[in-house]
């Protein structure tokens, strides 16, 4: 697996990814009602190319396959961080998420996570600010507003 930084022409294969993701490792957690207020298939593509140019967004792939991404905004917001069902627990979050955060020159990194997401993040040293009731196109879901912050200066790597 390498990492590299995103690419426009990444866009329709992450957009499926995170559908899929959502609908499949996140069904344990969600119902299918709110998982298709997660993720309807219908993505706003526009408002996806804005963000990832905005934000440092990196693609983890496996031969020709994109296996994970993530995206992280200058001001240590963690967007996005979605890992393809086959690959989970093989250590593709954790490179993601470690790059994104070497990456960004935030004090502080705050994300919201799943249910289904939740202790990966603690164990990665984020800790629970508060739990939160989040509405998707008139369906409730629980998420969490977690943070990590930072014991020194972020590396500010490049990709």
């Amino acid at each position: 697996m390498i990492l590299r930084a995103y690419r426009p022409e990444d866009l329709r294969e992450m957009v499926e990814l995170f559908y899929d993701t959502v609908h499949t490792v996140n069904a344990g957690d969600y119902t299918p009602e709110q998982l298709d207020a997660w993720a309807d298939g219908v993505p706003d593509l526009e408002q996806w190319r804005r963000t990832l140019s905005e934000h440092t967004a990196l693609v983890a792939v496996e031969g020709e396959r994109i296996v994970g991404f993530g995206d992280m905004a200058p001001s240590g917001y963690l967007d996005r961080l979605y890992v393809h069902k086959d690959f989970q627990r093989r250590g593709v979050a954790s490179a993601l998420c470690g790059a994104l955060e070497d990456a960004v020159a935030a004090e502080r990194i705050v994300t919201h996570a799943s249910i289904t997401a939740r202790p990966f993040f603690e164990g990665r040293g984020y800790r629970l600010v508060r739990e939160q009731q989040v509405v998707r196109r008139g369906v409730v879901l629980r998420n969490y507003q977690m943070e990590k912050r930072r014991s020194g200066p972020a590396q500010n790597a490049c990709y």
